[in-house]
């Protein structure tokens, strides 16, 4: 890797006309800057006006424009959630750049593994050595070096981004300007849904969907406040809530209600208008307990990496079933749930088990009703299982498992029978698990084995790791 100052330019035959020419470069302002200059926008440690925000960009658009990047370059962010991140990913986009994503949470030899797949021309990364602790967003120093061995962009994808890998190796997944634009919209016709003039407060990490479309790029279209928390703690959250009148959402994932449940006399927070959460659904007791402490709607998403949110039910009125988002097709097929996707969103060869034919298979088991059209989702296909020629599902299992007293988290797998990882901090609570389950469960549906351990591995966005090879591991 080195640094390379000198003016750069394609030659024919580059991205520029793939891209769709000037649309690339100029939708960040059309779709994200639009909006009073002294509106307040964001608010990472101080609030952040769009003019305050524009200058940020611009100055590292001309970095990177320094640096060889235009229509067509690729450029790659290895930043936390900073200012220094969202500034660098609109500066890239409006110079028309691709903009690999990556979590800053990876190690040196993930992110060596991720920039040999993507080959970016130019990195942006902080300087130093970032500071430890439950951190939501930082104050970081970005540094853009040049890489030798980078190439352009070979598609009119605008972000990449790699999966969760909750349940096996990531997939690198492209979306292009105008599926990020589609999304905002259908955003905007959900009901219950931010509105201008009112505030988020993200909890969820913007380099992955949910925060990135739904926290970052929504809120900027939008005109509605993006607040992040100092500290991914209860203090803090609710510190942070409690700063302004704003009517207020917080938006995060399953592990963020956890612990926010997890208060049993929360303050008074009047302007608190709902919490959201995207990812696994919630399970019953946690959702419960939520909901009666704070005296808010406990909204649901459903949605992908690849296409982004799938559905909603952001008043919990239907929990545990959804209604499919504006302008989406989404259709069972065979129990598996189906998305109408006109192109595959995945780079490299397409995998006909993920999308074939125009159709995205999302691998979640699940039914759309004739008579409402609401989508209720079973748990991930490959939680189905067979014992001996009865059916289990492991999500079933799962929930019933973390459900006993003293269980903090647990995940059902199945090899060659089913097995159990849960956190029970009480020696007395963790000798019960199995009479208690006796209990619950039919026998053919009981774990052969449960392994009590102290943590359970999770993955950059919060879901609980289902790889097998991945749990042997937890201590």
């Amino acid at each position: 890797m080195s640094l390379w100052h000198s003016k750069f330019r394609y030659t024919a035959g580059d991205a520029s006309n793939r891209n769709g020419g000037n649309f690339v470069s100029t939708w960040v302002d059309r779709t994200l800057f639009v909006g009073p200059d002294d509106e307040t926008c964001l608010h990472v440690g101080a609030p952040i006006s769009r003019a305050e925000l524009r200058r940020e960009v611009e100055q590292r658009q001309a970095v990177l424009e320094g640096l060889g990047v235009s229509s067509g370059g690729t450029v790659a962010l290895r930043l936390p959630p900073s200012l220094a991140y969202v500034a660098n990913l609109l500066a890239a986009w409006r110079l028309g750049a691709q903009v690999s994503l990556l979590d800053h949470r990876l190690t040196q030899y993930e992110v060596d593994q991720a920039l040999a797949r993507l080959e970016p021309q130019v990195v942006v990364s902080a300087e130093g050595t970032l500071p430890g602790g439950l951190r939501a967003f930082y104050v970081v120093t970005d540094v853009a070096a040049r890489r030798d061995s980078g190439r352009p962009s070979e598609t009119e994808h605008a972000v990449i981004q790699l999966s969760s890998g909750s349940t096996g190796p990531s997939k690198v997944i492209g979306r292009t300007a105008s599926n990020l634009i589609e999304e905002i919209a259908r955003y905007t016709k959900i009901d219950g849904v931010p509105q201008p003039g009112e505030r988020v407060v993200l909890m969820a990490s913007v380099v992955h969907v949910l925060g990135l479309v739904g926290g970052l790029l929504y809120c900027l279209h939008a005109g509605t406040e993006l607040a992040i928390p100092e500290r991914l703690t209860v203090d803090s959250i609710l510190k942070l809530v409690a700063s302004s009148d704003k009517r207020t959402t917080m938006l995060g994932v399953p592990f963020h209600i956890e612990l926010l449940a997890s208060v049993e006399n929360p303050p008074e927070l009047p302007q608190l208008a709902r919490m959201t959460t995207g990812g696994e659904l919630v399970r019953s007791e946690v959702w419960q307990r939520f909901t009666s402490r704070y005296g808010v709607p406990l909204g649901n998403m459903y949605g992908m990496t690849e296409v982004g949110v799938i559905a909603t039910d952001l008043f919990g009125e239907n929990r545990p079933s959804l209604m499919p988002a504006p302008g989406l097709n989404v259709a069972e097929d065979e129990g598996e749930i189906v998305i109408e996707m006109a192109h595959s969103p995945y780079l490299g060869l397409s995998d006909p088990s993920r999308w074939a034919d125009g159709f995205l298979r999302t691998k979640d088991a699940g039914t759309v009703s004739a008579s409402t059209g609401l989508l209720t989702i079973h748990g991930r296909l490959d939680s189905q299982v067979s014992v001996g020629g009865l059916k289990v599902d492991l999500t079933e299992v799962e929930h019933t498992l973390a459900a006993l007293p003293g269980v903090e988290n647990a995940v059902v797998v199945y090899d060659n029978g089913i097995e159990a990882y849960a956190v029970v901090p009480d020696p007395t609570d963790a000798a019960a698990l199995e009479t208690l389950l006796a209990q619950r469960l039919a026998a053919y549906k009981r774990p052969r084995a449960i392994h009590v351990v102290e943590q359970l591995p999770r993955t950059a966005t919060g879901k609980l790791v289902r790889a097998q090879s991945v749990l042997k591991t937890a201590k």
